[in-house]
């Protein structure tokens, strides 16, 4: 692999907590409710995403258009590790056991995306890993909803918080200011099925 596939995160004994982020009148309901409701749409692949960092650049630090509430939910890891037990690669790559027709009905089949994206920095510069993207749809949706979630905090004040750290300097104040995150101690026949680093290789990159 070009690079070490990690999952880092928030979580505790039973727990891991994911980012979203939408638009005031998704996250308001979702909100309120400790889940997510209409207009939430089911029906539509939803992406979760572990690392903050990663969230904070996709949504361009809670700026983007419709990304302008930035949500932390906190899911069972007996939930987050089914997800990616029954995931497939959104990209066929040479280290995949199926050759590309058996990967495409594979894909077809799995309620679950996974995509590895390069991991950011506070300057939402690329790192030398990459960080796990989950996109969960169909059947994965429901459980998510109705069976995963445990609770909804809006985080959009820490993420602008830190973006104002960082434009006015007060890097290492930004960093104290991070969800603390760390590598997630994934089962090795999920490792497979996600390609994920070796844990030796990931505990290595994580000293550096």
């Amino acid at each position: 692999m070009s690079a070490f596939r990690e999952v880092r995160a928030s979580f505790t004994a039973e727990t891991i907590t994911v980012y979203q982020a939408y638009p005031a009148e998704i996250a308001e309901p979702a909100l309120r409710a400790g889940n997510f409701v209409p207009p939430f749409k089911r029906e539509r692949m939803t992406w979760i995403k572990p690392s903050f960092l990663w969230m904070a650049y996709r949504c361009g630090w809670a700026t983007k258009l419709k990304q302008e509430r930035v949500l932390a939910v906190e899911i069972t890891r007996q939930g987050f590790e089914w997800a990616l037990a029954h995931s497939c690669l959104s990209h066929h790559t040479q280290n995949a056991k199926e050759n590309s027709c058996s990967w495409e009905e594979h894909k077809r089949a799995s309620p679950v995306r996974v995509q590895w994206d390069p991991e950011r920095d506070l300057l939402l510069h690329p790192l030398p890993y990459r960080s796990i993207q989950i996109g969960l749809s169909g059947t994965a949706v429901d459980r998510y909803l109705d069976e995963w979630i445990v609770s909804i905090r809006d985080v959009t004040f820490l993420m602008k918080e830190i973006s104002d750290l960082m434009s006015t300097g007060q890097r290492e104040a930004a960093r104290a200011a991070l969800p603390l995150e760390h590598l997630y101690p994934l089962p090795d026949d999920i490792a497979q099925v996600v390609e994920a680093s070796s844990a030796r290789a990931a505990e290595e990159s994580a000293k550096k």
